[in-house]
């Protein structure tokens, strides 16, 4: 072989690997950022992860929300009209978060099945919807304000 050509190949081998090599160390850094969306249904079925960031989306079900008399506690349930998914969180909350309405809570999963929340989201104004909460609602047979379709 030319040593010309040997060089080239040289070249193109070391920049084939070092952008491998790159790609991969990229997506091993950035696999503990990926915060997956879960319906209640498929929570309570055991398909999330438990201890690994996720999202949990539904509706706030009626008289759920507790709040702490000697902290910034608050438990409640969100569900997707299957099943529920208990949820606490210490902070405060949206102005726009009430029982009946649609919300995401973001945190993890605990061994008792329990979404421990650090950051809540709720819907912005009456006709909006996340996307996910709507395909889960969707996908049990009821509508964003609970009727059966």
């Amino acid at each position: 072989m030319h040593p010309v050509r040997k060089q080239r190949l040289y070249l193109v081998l070391f920049m084939v690997v070092f952008s491998s090599a790159a790609v991969a160390l990229m997506m091993y850094a950035l696999r503990g950022n990926i915060n997956l969306f879960y319906p209640p249904s498929d929570v309570a079925a055991g398909e999330a992860p438990v201890g690994r960031p996720i999202r949990v989306g539904g509706m706030v079900v009626a008289d759920s929300l507790r709040r702490s008399e000697t902290s910034l506690e608050i438990t409640f349930e969100l569900t997707d009209y299957e099943a529920t998914v208990p949820v606490t969180y210490t902070g405060i909350l949206p102005d726009l978060f009430d029982e009946g309405q649609g919300a995401v809570a973001s945190g993890e999963l605990n061994a008792e099945g329990v979404l421990e929340a650090t950051e809540i989201l709720a819907k912005h104004d009456e006709n909006y919807m996340p996307p996910e909460v709507a395909d889960a609602l969707e996908n049990s047979g009821y509508d964003y304000k609970g009727n059966a379709q």
